[in-house]
């Protein structure tokens, strides 16, 4: 079983940038898709990005399309999210997820993720 640790949120203004990091501990997190989703205020859960395995594919919602990267480095066990140009409507709590299974597509359906982080709290002020 992996433990997941989100960590790199905090309060922005439109236009800059963060990034968050998806620190797992335990399991074996080479062989797990990984996938950032995120929940605003008043919203239910939504999809943000997702990374196979292997980092060879990804796949991103619309709304950050273009500006954010999901990235990872399974030497340091570690998922990223690089935001660009943010917007007041990111903000949300984003939470890492991780799928096992050696999946070469990571699912955009957060019910297909066992593994869930804390998530971290982003806000964007216009």
């Amino acid at each position: 079983q992996v433990q997941l640790v989100e960590s790199g949120g905090g309060s922005v203004q439109a236009g800059d940038s963060l990034r968050l990091s998806c620190g797992a501990a335990g399991g074996t997190f080479k062989s797990y898709a990984m996938g950032w989703f995120r929940q605003g205020p008043g919203k239910e859960r939504e999809f943000v990005a997702a990374i196979s395995w292997s980092g060879a594919r990804t796949s991103y919602a619309d709304s950050v399309k273009g500006r954010f990267t999901i990235t990872r480095d399974n030497a340091k066990n570690t998922g990223y999210l690089q935001m660009n140009s943010q917007k007041p409507k990111d903000t949300a709590v984003y939470y890492c997820a991780a799928q096992p299974g050696w999946r070469a597509f990571a699912s955009m359906n957060a019910a297909e993720y066992d593994y869930w982080g804390q998530g971290t709290q982003v806000t964007v002020s216009s």
